[in-house]
């Protein structure tokens, strides 16, 4: 193993799933399983004694599920990233697993190359929200934001073009993407990215989603021009 690995930790029910993910995860050079639990109580337990960098938390598990697991995870001090495990049918639980600090998701039956890439990406700070979660979040947001709104301390502290980045953030864009939009370098679109987090006072991108249609800054289910 390589000085620097990505420490992970595998939370599931499913002792089967658990084998798979590390079978695939210890092929890779730059990732290291440092511990597996199998449920939310265990895995917050192990959060805080093994110290990973990520946390691979499925949704449904006994004793305490995934969400409130990954509540009490990002609640520690310079804890982990988590990143959760899903499937087709549990489109019910994207807005309550992002609000709880999630850092992205991914399917279960992921191909193995995106597994590992999903946990680099989320390793380095950044969101895993594929299109379709987005989409799944904007239709959850566009049925209970409404009446949610909430005023978003920092928001007036943005320049206009960091706002504008904000919004882009919310419509699931990445760095690339932005960059294209604004017509400016991917390396300026991190400068305002991380900017951004920090006016707002939030971990990561999945944060600022969630906080821009909480705000209203983003009307769900309309473009923005």
């Amino acid at each position: 193993m390589s000085d620097g690995a990505i420490r992970v930790l595998l939370v599931d029910d499913q002792a089967l799933i658990r084998t798979g993910f590390r079978m695939i995860l210890d092929a890779e050079e730059d990732i290291e399983i440092v511990g597996e639990s199998a449920d939310g109580t265990q895995g917050v337990d192990s959060a805080k004694r093994l110290k990973p960098d990520v946390v691979l938390m499925d949704i449904r598990m006994p004793e305490m599920d995934g969400i409130e697991a990954t509540r009490r995870i990002t609640q520690i001090e310079d804890g982990p990233k988590v990143l959760m495990l899903t499937t087709f049918d549990l489109d019910e639980y994207v807005y309550d697993a992002l609000r709880a600090g999630a850092s992205g998701f991914l399917l279960k039956d992921v191909p193995a190359d995106r597994l590992a890439d999903g946990i680099r990406v989320v390793a380095q700070g950044e969101s895993l929200l594929a299109p379709s979660v987005t989409r799944r979040l904007i239709e959850e947001f566009s049925r209970v934001a409404p009446s949610q709104q909430t005023e978003a301390e920092g928001i007036e502290e943005l320049t206009p073009r960091e706002l504008e980045v904000l919004k882009l953030i919310a419509r699931g864009m990445s760095n690339a993407e932005i960059a294209d939009s604004l017509i400016v370098g991917e390396t300026t679109v991190k400068t305002h990215v991380a900017r951004v987090l920090m006016k707002l006072g939030i971990r990561d991108r999945v944060q600022a989603v969630v906080l821009a249609y909480e705000s209203g800054l983003i009307a769900p289910g309309r473009a923005e021009g």
